[in-house]
């Protein structure tokens, strides 16, 4: 993947400058992102904190590249996505950046080991490191016993921890959170963010935007936006 390097800032894994985000919405401009600036240390374990539409999720879809800002600058890894093509989002977005989500989102005709399988074919893994993959990845999260369910077999603290497998199943720097507990109990939330926690001390890098308290106990810098700042 063609790239600019950045030699600067070598320990960051996320530097935004001066992020703007507009959208046109019934002929008028909202500012959901105003002048973000943020850097994330890699191995650092940040959560975004802020009420409802202040602009988290935002954040972390412009960081993640499934969004533009408006103005600004992102550095990911010391690469300035600013001007990557699809191609090139595509492929960071596969091999170096991990996604959870709210939702889970897992594929419902697929068993738990399949949807953890995908992501690795996806990245080009052949079938026997495919198979010993999945088993590690698992194991980590205590559902070896539940390989073969389908996602609509097991409990929404049971989906969500297939869904963080699956986000590091190609062993990427980054793993970007979005509210991950935001439709589990408080008990089962608490079970999400101590296996991330576990991840980061592993040395990978963990954003989450969360509404949950509990988070706070778990990570090393909270960081707080309202109204886009």
């Amino acid at each position: 993947m063609e790239s600019t390097k950045l030699r600067s800032n070598p320990n960051m894994i996320i530097v935004a400058s001066n992020i703007t985000r507009d959208f046109l919405t019934g002929g008028v401009t909202v500012r959901a992102l105003d002048n973000i600036n943020l850097s994330v240390q890699k191995g650092e374990f940040l959560a975004v904190i802020g009420r409802s539409g202040s602009g988290k999720t935002t954040l972390l879809n412009v960081i993640a590249g499934l969004d533009h800002p408006t103005t600004g600058k992102i550095i990911i890894n010391e690469q300035d996505i600013s001007h990557f093509s699809d191609q090139q989002m595509t492929q960071l977005r596969r091999h170096e950046i991990g996604f959870i989500f709210q939702s889970f989102g897992l594929l419902p005709l697929m068993s738990a080991s399949e949807n953890i399988e995908l992501a690795l074919r996806i990245a080009g893994n052949n079938a026997k490191e495919r198979r010993e993959r999945t088993r590690e990845l698992l194991e980590l999260v205590g559902l070896e016993n539940r390989s073969q369910h389908r996602p609509y077999e097991l409990s929404g603290g049971e989906q969500q921890r297939i869904a963080v497998a699956r986000a590091i199943a190609n062993n990427p720097p980054l793993i970007i959170a979005d509210e991950p507990t935001g439709e589990l109990d408080s008990n089962t939330g608490q079970q999400i963010f101590t296996l991330l926690r576990k991840i980061s001390e592993s040395g990978v890098t963990v954003v989450t935007a969360t509404h949950d308290p509990f988070v706070i106990d778990h990570v090393d810098r909270v960081v707080e936006m309202n109204d886009g700042k």
